[in-house]
């Protein structure tokens, strides 16, 4: 259940809890709102501790070039995992759970009032530091992992599959911020519990009944400031668990997968090098039956162009243990030839028979094509149809699918909405710099106009935008991501 509700409660709350870290003096707390998580103290001081300010800086980065052998295939890496740490109760929900790996060192005492050390001048510090330019190259690995198998080739045929008439444009009544799900102040307080200081993403999927998956992108823990992806401990990826069904108070983290204590782990493997692979970010999830599977990109690189990158491929995981260990299917990837191929950044939705595959190249300015596979055979790359002019045809070049409509998209969400029987994408115009709408009786359309959910006037850099599962009836719930904060909250949105 989220904490959000209940933390204009704690307004009333005795002064004799600050020592819980539950509560502070009425009059404190009158002046300040509580942060997502209802915890007085995730607010920030007042009068933050100031150390003697140190020198400025003035770096020239000496660059030199670097090559870099690259196995392949990649070596194994040991696997370890701990059992996920479970929530807290109710009235330890505030108390840091690893005070001594969370909470910031203090800072050295500045000098007394008055003394030369405050009242002194420092003298900038030039430094020239040489720095690596990695020129990776690929060498064979003398001790290969195992790779099973490719499956049977086969045939799945022609099918036809005109459109559907466009339904009418989506109505949005009002759209309103709900909580903060990640970093500080959030509802789970995930930087505490699992060193998620900054992140991105929030991929949502129905992981078995009761039980929603959430998945994030580059996540950073100590030394992370905003804006932007920065900071220690990085992980390409990160991935948790709900229960919570009260949306409307916020979203409440039940668990991650852990490696260590209060750390979530990266869940799928990258190489980490510019240039190569630079990262591994989730693009949707769903599950069937035991099994769980994540769509993601193999990032080569990030574009100097704000919503610009260069993939190496869009790939398939999947996990048979409840999400803690995944296997990136080595049979089933979308190379990106010249870096215009189709299904770089994908959406996977299960529904009836089949499971659909909504995708863009890479970026953030493609348009949307469609291609399905039959449950049975999703690892199976050669079972894949294409939408083409009216028909669900195979072929060998993704590029075959026709353009659902024009884009720019990015970072498509897709769902079937069973009780409007409509299927409703989600994704950034970054024309219009806002989220949008569309929903279709068909997922090959014909789609409606994009309606605006939320646009960068109302929260400034956003992007995302990926509906939660269990939106039900005229509430449409989804994460948002703002590259300014660099976390994601849970959005309201009311559609008719």
């Amino acid at each position: 259940m989220g904490n959000t509700g209940r933390r204009y409660v704690l307004l009333a709350v005795s002064a004799a809890l600050i020592g819980t870290g539950l509560g502070a003096a009425p009059d404190a707390m009158a002046a300040r709102r509580l942060p997502s998580s209802g915890c007085v103290n995730d607010l920030p001081p007042k009068n933050p501790p100031r150390g003697p300010a140190a020198a400025p800086e003035i770096r020239f980065d000496l660059p030199y070039p670097k090559l870099l052998p690259m196995q392949e295939p990649a070596p194994r890496k040991p696997i370890v995992r701990i059992p996920s740490q479970q929530p807290p109760t109710r009235d330890k929900r505030c108390v840091d759970p690893c005070p001594d790996i969370t909470d910031p060192k203090k800072p050295k005492p500045a000098g007394a009032t008055g003394s030369l050390d405050t009242l002194s001048l420092a003298f900038p510090k030039i430094t020239f530091k040489p720095k690596a330019i990695n020129i990776p190259y690929a060498v064979p690995n003398p001790h290969p992992p195992k790779t099973p198998p490719p499956p049977p080739r086969v045939n799945p045929g022609a099918d036809a599959a005109p459109p559907a008439a466009a339904p009418r444009t989506p109505r949005v009544k009002w759209v309103r911020w709900v909580s903060t799900l990640t970093g500080k102040g959030s509802t789970s307080r995930t930087d505490k519990r699992w060193q998620i200081n900054g992140t991105d993403l929030g991929i949502m999927w129905e992981a078995k009944p009761g039980k929603i998956a959430v998945a994030f992108g580059d996540t950073f823990g100590e030394g992370f400031r905003p804006p932007g992806a920065n900071g220690g401990d990085w992980r390409s990826n990160v991935i948790g668990f709900s229960s919570d069904d009260k949306l409307a108070d916020g979203m409440s983290i039940d668990t991650m997968i852990q490696d260590k204590r209060c750390h979530a782990v990266q869940v799928i493997d990258a190489r980490g090098v510019k240039y190569y692979e630079q990262t591994n970010i989730p693009t949707s999830g769903f599950a069937i039956g035991d099994r769980q599977f994540m769509t993601y990109m193999s990032v080569n690189s990030w574009g100097d162009i704000p919503g610009t990158w260069l993939t190496n491929y869009g790939g398939l995981a999947y996990s048979d243990d409840e999400g803690s260990t995944w296997t990136r299917a080595p049979h089933l990837r979308w190379d990106n030839v010249f870096g215009a191929s189709q299904f770089q950044v994908a959406s996977m939705v299960p529904e009836g028979d089949y499971v659909y595959l909504f995708g863009t190249p890479n970026s953030r300015l493609g348009s949307v094509g469609l291609a399905r596979v039959r449950k049975d055979d999703v690892l199976n790359k050669t079972a894949y149809q294409y939408w083409r002019d009216g028909r669900w045809i195979p072929s060998r070049d993704a590029n075959a699918a026709s353009v659902l409509f024009g884009g720019p998209t990015g970072e498509l969400s897709v769902r079937y909405n069973a009780g409007t029987k409509r299927w409703e994408m989600t994704y950034l115009d970054v024309v219009k710099g806002a989220i949008v709408l569309r929903t279709a009786r068909k997922p090959q359309g014909t789609w409606s106009a994009p309606v605006q959910l939320v646009n960068s006037g109302q929260r400034h850099q956003l992007y995302g935008g990926f509906i939660h599962p269990w939106s039900k009836n005229r509430d449409l719930y989804f994460t948002l991501s703002q590259w300014s904060t660099y976390n994601v909250s849970l959005m309201h949105a009311r559609v008719y």
